[in-house]
């Protein structure tokens, strides 16, 4: 299977044109943006301030009693713990002048010997001689850090609770933003790909236009909700942590610090290594997804041909060849992050190491070395969300790229500027000269000219390829011509609103194509302007009405995908019923009849008789019986017509068309 080679181009991590652009979308949700930005602000700091918060239980609540205590007399109005008269105060509720006013023999410290706990000068080496304290007494010291520890419980609980609200707000608006963002994308560009001629479908497959309406979109979003406002939040927190352990004690930060420059290069290791087995399995499973798109449409054909085995070894290779890939993708995976894990590992045992030797010298408190050891396990967070943000973000711009690709692509029939109104439509189509290729100068009409008048009925007839359904689109304008004009009411259709103009010609395909829904919505095309006795009425005129009574759940009978429980003829029928529902002014038979089985054909020749009464119609048919009764026969060969005029008259000249009716009749007669 051919892949257009728009699904394997990857670009580059960044692209600051198509950031813009991204960016476009979400300016008008910059507010909304802007207060995620902000929340996420408020929710680093509460997420930061954790650690600290146990760093301050720890230093100064649970190993509080074990702070130097300064001695006051009684009537000092100082508040403090009262024992043996005097009133006892802890260093830290002093200002640095009264600490200084005080003789060292009036400082006192805590310490525990043997079970029991003892006060004692500060200076002092024997701890017996300081005073024993009781249990009570021991209570009335440690009653400040019981105080505190109540305190820094409730400011646990709302740092807590207000991290979880200010979070539950923060996802809950930025993927709703996400989603606006997204869903303005998706609309774009859908309706841009509705806008294109029938060309670009010719070009792109189907499989293709779906990945980018859904999995590129679905891309873009990763990027809106997990890349834009998180990178803020990483940002945050690498810059958060940093301030807090330099000061809290820079020496300890230093050594965290020196982690740094590993971290950065097992990150560039993994990017360039992660980069190109992640561009090879979104080659492979846009060609997994283009081909379940295609065989699961063709699953009539390899039934009927017993290709099932062919096809599934063709499916098992691919999908086989992604699972190499996303094996090969895993084990990168597996070796970055238990590298980042050693070197977190590392860090916290040299801060265990160096930390721990500073706090049994007294250097540095328990509290601060259990806190920076928890803000070097955060610290490690924010950077491998980075390095995964990269992947998100590489493919963000590829799938951009493909998606802007789409939107960039002019659309090929353009609206003038200032359309022609159609007013007072009649329906005489003239073919002026007209020159038609698909592709560059492969010609299928060649020089083709001829005039259709109001009410006329004609028909094209000749060989597979010889221009006939060509110029059934050119009417409708699904294509523009390369040379001559194609008038209508004698202004060329390219100056009609081509929307418009569409309207007033009814067009029946041979391959009649039914949406999911039910019998009435695919009359009605979910016009809500066709009424429930509108659509009856015109289903009751093209005979429809006799088979779609038989349904169980009659006009509301439910089609599924493609009509596929509806017979050939029924679909037909609903074609019909379809087309003159829209009271068009121009009825195109685009080998209307050709799938339809003799008794249905019979009901259909009824209903034609009705429909092109006071109508100008068009046929195109194989089958020559179909069209003997029309006012004008157009024979075409190669590209150029080459005979024209009613069934008589041809048949007199005894050229082309005497020679295809001649070959039909003699089938007919030897069946």
């Amino acid at each position: 299977m051919e892949h257009n080679n728009n699904d394997e181009i990857l670009g580059k991590a960044y692209d600051s044109k198509l950031m813009k652009r991204l960016l476009s979308y979400a300016k008008p949700y910059w507010h909304y943006m802007t207060i995620c930005i902000i929340l996420m602000i408020f929710i680093t700091g509460l997420e930061l301030a954790r650690p600290y918060l146990l760093k301050i239980t720890i230093d100064d609540y649970i190993n509080g009693y074990k702070k130097p205590i300064y001695v006051f007399d009684i009537n000092s109005g100082k508040k403090g713990t009262i024992f043996n008269n005097k009133i006892y105060v802890r260093e830290n509720n002093l200002s640095e002048r009264e600490r200084l006013q005080h003789d060292d023999n009036d400082i006192k410290v805590i310490t525990k010997y043997k079970g029991n706990y003892y006060i004692a000068d500060k200076n002092e080496t024997d701890i017996k001689k300081g005073v024993l304290l009781s249990h009570e007494d021991f209570m009335k010291f440690r009653q400040e850090d019981i105080d505190g520890l109540k305190l820094i419980g409730m400011v646990f609980l709302f740092v807590i609770l207000g991290a979880f609200v200010l979070n539950y707000v923060q996802v809950y608006l930025l993927n709703w933003t996400s989603q606006k963002i997204i869903f303005n994308i998706r609309r774009d560009l859908f309706s841009h790909i509705q806008k294109m001629s029938l060309k670009y479908f010719d070009k792109n497959p189907v499989g293709r236009l779906v990945t980018r309406v859904t999995n590129d979109t679905e891309t873009l979003n990763e990027m809106y909700t997990d890349v834009l406002v998180y990178l803020f939040k990483d940002i945050f927190i690498l810059f958060g942590i940093a301030i807090i352990m330099l000061q809290m004690n820079y020496k300890l930060a230093i050594l965290s610090f020196a982690l740094v420059p590993f971290i950065v290069l097992v990150s560039i290791i993994f990017r360039n290594s992660i980069r190109d087995v992640y561009r090879i399995g979104r080659i492979q499973l846009a060609k997994i997804n283009a081909r379940l798109n295609e065989n699961f449409t063709g699953m009539k054909t390899i039934h009927i041909f017993k290709k099932e085995k062919k096809i599934f070894n063709q499916f098992d290779i691919i999908n086989t060849d992604y699972l190499n890939t996303a094996k090969r993708e895993i084990k990168i995976y597996a070796l970055f992050r238990p590298a980042i894990e050693i070197i977190r590992s590392l860090g916290i045992a040299a801060l265990v190491y160096f930390g721990g030797r500073r706090v049994i010298s007294g250097q540095v408190e328990f509290g601060v070395l259990y806190a920076f050891i928890d803000y070097l396990q955060r610290f490690f967070e924010p950077i491998l969300d980075l390095t995964e943000k990269y992947n998100i973000l590489q493919s963000a711009m590829a799938s951009s790229e493909r998606i802007f690709g789409i939107l960039d692509e002019e659309e090929q029939i353009k609206n003038p500027l200032e359309p022609i109104p159609i007013t007072n439509f009649k329906g005489k189509i003239e073919f002026k000269n007209v020159w038609f290729a698909y592709e560059d100068e492969n010609w299928i009409l060649k020089d083709v000219s001829f005039t259709i008048n109001p009410g006329e009925a004609v028909a094209f007839v000749g060989a597979t390829g010889a221009g006939k359904s060509s110029i059934i689109s050119l009417m409708s304008r699904f294509y523009d011509i390369q040379k001559g004009e194609i008038l209508i009411d004698g202004i060329n259709i390219k100056d009609y609103n081509k929307y418009e103009l569409r309207k007033k010609i009814g067009v029946v395909l041979q391959d009649v194509f039914l949406f999911t829904g039910n019998i009435k919505n695919n009359i009605r095309l979910d016009d809500n302007n066709i009424s429930d006795e509108e659509v009856i009425e015109a289903a009751k005129y093209v005979n429809a009405d006799h088979f779609i009574k038989k349904l169980p759940q009659k006009y509301d009978e439910l089609v599924m995908e493609r009509g596929a429980t509806l017979s050939a003829g029924e679909r037909q029928l609903l074609a019909f019923a379809r087309a003159l529902v829209f009271k068009p002014d121009v009825l195109i038979l685009d080998e209307a009849t050709s799938n339809i089985d003799t008794e249905t054909e019979i009901l259909i020749q009824d209903a034609l008789k009705k429909l092109i009464k006071g109508r100008t119609t068009i046929a195109v048919a194989h089958r020559l019986s179909t069209i003997q009764n029309s006012d004008k026969i157009i024979v075409l060969h190669k590209g150029r017509i080459v005979e024209m005029g009613n069934h008589q008259e041809l048949l007199q000249n005894e050229g082309m068309y005497y020679d295809l009716y001649r070959l039909q009749y003699k089938e007919s007669y030897q069946a």
